[in-house]
């Protein structure tokens, strides 16, 4: 693979029509092969051009602009416009000329960190000749955004529930406050943010997305493929080198460089939704890099799990390729560094940098159920703090910081349990992000100058039908155990001599569920009661149906065979009244998938109202940069 210097090309500008506000911009589609496998563009083995068409770009954010063009074309023989003025009067950057991608792809230009500052319409051109005389062209419209010239928020305060559906918001309302007669007891937090909008998820790639390019689109701006942070999925075979598209975080550092940035979350912090707000690969699995990328960006606030990755490989348990000890460098910049629930109590009222680190879990946190029950990773870290309890501690030193801050707070383990169907856990985890919202108005109501976001980056199949009897008379108790393993066969492959499918109550005969709260808490004493909800999946790999909340541990419904495919887990096969299901998707997969409905936004405070109707979720992004003013362009709006 040849590289040079691109000297013998024109790149100009041309600057149309001022920027239409609220314009939803959605993409260009692509097929994504796997992971950092090339990308094949919709239109066929044409020219691409990144950004993409109809990108919307921040005035003066930082991206790479790439050209891939499906063979070997001269350097001399390429072309790249934006109308009439040359490349030097638009960048500093030299272009770096690729002659075969990969060895094997084609040509490619990569012009690095580039930004554009005049809002507008832009067209961008590009067009190169092969060795036999044939041409090769490609143009992409983009839009540039200047915001208002003053800051709208001090604060910015966004939460969410990774995979939090509808249904998970209804059953934690359910669980939580109770229903009588058909009205609600009482609301959620997030009930009362005012602002609402529906928010598409889809990516690049696929109308179906994961929690990596969702919450990147929210992050940056811009729309990516599945498994893409902060970059745009080339055919470029190295996932860290593709081209990148500015964070909210990396914007902040640039423009606002004396607020603050917080990131709290109950997964591993490299996990997508974390990562999102620092990171550039196309792998979100390249976990080890991205610790690298939190420290670049180093946010005041990094609390969550995933200490594995910090860690030296010499360490034992650590997870990384080399001897970087990422918290004794986080020491070293000033961070303190908290281990426990008891230990952030103290670093958060004591820190005097503002700056705090804290690693809970050699991987993803432990759940609300599961921490009250002691199991899995409870019995190991039994002081973990809870998402709560982490925003408490995270706010208690942003709020020190006179120029303000911007603090990401996610949920992870709603979806984590939606996976593999355990919904009693994960609507609990609802509950407990909900106590975060509430902590984030409480806040709002001492800084009124606070915009507060609560969304999902994407959702599941996943829908309450009803509840469930499980208030079994002796007699009953027997016939169920008697037919445990009855086998029928019929409709969907169910077994349809079960009692318990039977006692799902639907319409009339659902009835209301039985959770009590008696200690006022928010929780329900136990998930494990006589009447709980009906909550089923419309995707699943082969699975036991149980019928009811699994109090031994999280629900694994699927584990792989001999052949390497994923078939029903054989261990609930005996649970009274379970039910075989042959599933609907590929047996590649071992629990349930992402579902391509849109997600539900709320909102309040400064730039709220801007939250509203459709919008994709890359535009949320440009409703962050407005309230605080990141922009270069300045607008009257």
């Amino acid at each position: 693979m040849r590289h040079s210097t691109l000297a013998a090309f024109t790149l100009a500008i041309i600057s149309t029509t001022a920027l239409v506000p609220g314009v939803a911009l959605a993409q260009t589609g692509e097929v994504q092969k796997l992971e950092n496998e090339v990308l094949i563009a919709a239109e066929g083995a044409g020219t691409k051009i990144y950004p993409i068409d109809r990108a919307r770009l921040l005035s003066g954010g930082k991206f790479d602009l790439k050209v891939e063009f499906p063979t070997v074309v001269k350097e001399s023989d390429i072309t790249l416009t934006l109308n009439d003025k040359p490349f030097a009067e638009v960048f500093d950057e030299k272009a770096e000329y690729i002659e075969n991608e990969n060895g094997k792809d084609g040509s490619s230009l990569v012009i690095k960190q580039v930004s554009l500052v005049e809002p507008g319409a832009y067209t961008v051109v590009a067009e190169g000749k092969d060795a036999a005389g044939k041409t090769f062209r490609s143009s992409v419209k983009w839009d540039v955004s200047g915001t208002p010239k003053e800051a709208r928020a001090k604060n910015i305060i966004f939460i969410l529930g990774d995979g939090m559906t509808v249904s998970m918001r209804t059953g934690a309302r359910i669980m939580s406050k109770g229903n009588t007669e058909g009205k609600a007891n009482g609301k959620l937090n997030m009930d009362t943010l005012p602002a609402m909008a529906f928010i598409g998820t889809s990516s690049t790639d696929s109308i179906a997305a994961d929690s990596a390019n969702t919450m990147s689109a929210y992050m940056t701006g811009q729309k990516s493929a599945v498994n893409a942070l902060g970059v745009y999925a080339t055919r470029n075979e190295n996932s860290l080198d593709q081209p990148r598209q500015e964070t909210i975080a990396e914007a902040i550092r640039r423009m606002a460089p004396k607020k603050a940035i917080g990131i709290v979350s109950n997964a591993e912090l490299q996990d997508a939704t974390p990562a999102a707000v620092v990171s550039h690969t196309r792998r979100r699995a390249d976990k080890p890099e991205i610790v690298g990328m939190f420290y670049d960006v180093q946010p005041e606030i990094i609390l969550g799990g995933g200490s594995a990755y910090f860690l030296p490989k010499s360490t034992p348990g650590s997870k990384r390729k080399d001897d970087i000890d990422y918290i004794e460098k986080f020491r070293e910049a000033g961070y303190a560094v908290a281990t426990d629930r008891d230990e952030l109590t103290k670093v958060a009222a004591e820190t005097n940098s503002g700056k705090v680190l804290g690693l809970f879990s050699t991987g993803n946190m432990e759940g609300t159920v599961n921490m009250q029950l002691g199991l899995g990773d409870a019995k190991k870290f039994p002081n973990q703090p809870s998402v709560p309890e982490m925003m408490e501690s995270a706010l208690s030193v942003l709020e020190k910081n006179e120029d303000g801050f911007f603090l990401m707070v996610e949920g992870a383990l709603i979806d984590k349990y939606e996976h593999p169907l355990d919904f009693d856990r994960a609507i609990v985890e609802t509950i407990t992000l909900d106590k975060a919202v509430g902590i984030a108005q409480e806040f709002a109501k001492k800084h009124p100058d606070t915009l507060i976001i609560t969304t999902a980056d994407h959702t599941h199949g996943v829908s309450i039908i009803g509840t469930i009897d499980r208030n079994f008379t002796p007699e009953e108790q027997k016939v169920l155990e008697l037919n445990e393993n009855a086998q029928v066969e019929g409709a969907g492959s169910i077994e349809r001599a079960s009692p318990m499918r039977q006692r799902v109550g639907t319409y009339q005969n659902g009835g209301f569920p039985d959770y009590k709260d008696t200690d006022g808490d928010g929780y329900p004493d136990t998930i494990d009661v006589k009447r709980p909800l009906a909550v089923f999946a419309n995707n699943y790999p082969d699975y036991y149906e149980t019928f009811g909340p699994k109090m031994d541990g999280t629900f694994v419904p699927a584990l792989k065979n001999e052949k390497g495919e994923y078939v029903a887990n054989e261990a609930y096969k005996n649970v009274p009244g379970a039910v075989l299901r042959i599933g609907n998707i590929p047996t590649s997969e071992d629990t349930g998938v992402h579902a391509v409905d849109d997600v539900v936004l709320q909102a309040q405070g400064p730039g709220s109202e801007k939250l509203h109707g459709y919008m994709e979720n890359s535009d949320v992004f440009f409703v962050l940069a407005d309230v605080f003013s990141l922009g270069e362009a300045k607008t009257d709006e």
